[in-house]
């Protein structure tokens, strides 16, 4: 008979979830501003690098009141994402529109994130944890500030450069 899953092993789950999400970003997002050719977009992604590895610590903190090791679990949908990514490095590399697809790439990744911390943040309500809480908020509130850069990074700066022939 099938053991029955509960809310708790959901969260769980879930975090390790973006704990090997967040494990994986930090290594795309220095081939990210590697690829970039502003030099706002390669300090944006530099800065949101030294935030994930933040986000990773307070996610060791969540492990540990939960008191479990903290381990990732493969994520395919970050990968896909991170794989998208990459191929618009390789295909776009040189051209006007690179930054803006970086930029895109990247707001791909945040929303993710940002529905994975949302869905965290409920249920770590729901199950009592009060202390991971705001371990969580504090990584919501950064994906949700870095969103927002990178928005008006595309729209002042990005988009109307890769609309324009090289």
């Amino acid at each position: 008979m099938a053991t029955t899953k509960t809310l708790d092993d959901l969260f769980l789950d879930t975090l390790k979830d973006i704990y090997f999400a967040e494990k994986q970003i930090l290594k795309a997002l220095p081939k990210m501003a590697r690829a970039a050719q502003s030099e706002e977009g390669k300090a944006g992604f530099l800065h949101h690098r030294d935030e994930t590895q933040g986000q990773i610590e307070r996610l060791e903190q969540v492990f540990e009141i939960l008191g479990k090791p903290a381990r990732g679990k493969t994520c395919e949908a970050i990968q896909g994402m991170i794989a998208e990514g990459e191929e618009i490095m390789e295909e776009f590399k040189g051209s006007v529109a690179l930054d803006a697809g970086l930029i895109s790439s990247a707001q791909v990744v945040e929303h993710y994130e940002i529905a994975r911390y949302g869905t965290l943040i409920a249920w770590a309500g729901q199950l009592g944890l009060k202390n991971a809480v705001p371990l969580l908020q504090a990584n919501l509130a950064e994906e949700e500030a870095t969103d927002k850069k990178l928005t008006k990074l595309a729209t002042s700066q990005a988009n109307a450069k890769g609309a324009k022939a090289a």
